[in-house]
């Protein structure tokens, strides 16, 4: 009986040194990797303070990059703004014109009628309601007549073409006769009139 019990002992001791074997292994080990963890973490760190410092090349480098970043966005900015523009442009002279047209649609049926005509009466009175049609028109879009017949000569408004001698006094240096009419668009002088001064 005692050579079956040594045995067992035997095997009990065995699992106890195998037991502690295990357990200075995995303080080894774990001793180990708590020394490679705290060296990985340095040198995170390290490589953190790294990127908190960039180098004067580094810098240049980011300012330069974000100059040209920035002067690409406003010659887009640019570009967009004048397209824009132009389609204004063209959609505001589109819809003037579409305006225009019943005008002169107006203006063919008149040029038709005047061949066959034979009161000329009713022509005329055509004309003068294709005229104040189209007076209306001009008034919509902010065109209005300067008024220069009697008035002072005013460089601002009129352009003198001739002087003759004034057939009153009370017409001198005033405008006697308009060859071209004026116009403004919303107070601003489109065309300047054409005038005779008295003198």
């Amino acid at each position: 009986m005692k050579k079956s019990e040594k045995p067992e002992e035997l095997e009990k001791q065995q699992d106890k040194t195998s037991e502690t074997e295990e357990n200075v292994t995995g303080e080894q080990v774990s001793g180990e990797a708590g020394a490679e963890t705290d060296q990985e973490m340095e040198e995170e760190e390290q490589a953190e303070e790294d990127k908190k410092e960039p180098t004067p090349e580094e810098k240049l480098a980011e300012l330069q990059d974000r100059y040209l970043r920035l002067s690409a966005e406003f010659d887009n900015y640019r570009k967009r703004t004048l397209r824009e523009k132009i389609d204004l442009q063209k959609s505001a002279s589109e819809e003037l014109l579409k305006a225009l047209l019943p005008v002169a649609d107006d203006f063919d049926r008149a040029l038709q009628s005047v061949d066959e005509a034979k009161d000329i009466r009713a022509v005329k009175e055509g004309l003068r309601l294709i005229a104040g049609k189209f007076q209306t028109f001009l008034n919509q879009h902010g065109v209005k007549e300067i008024d220069a017949r009697n008035n002072a000569f005013d460089t601002d408004l009129h352009e003198a073409i001739s002087q003759i001698p004034a057939p009153d006094k009370k017409l001198k240096g005033k405008v006697v006769d308009v060859i071209q009419k004026g116009y403004f668009l919303n107070d601003k002088v489109l065309r300047h009139s054409k005038v005779v001064i008295g003198e």
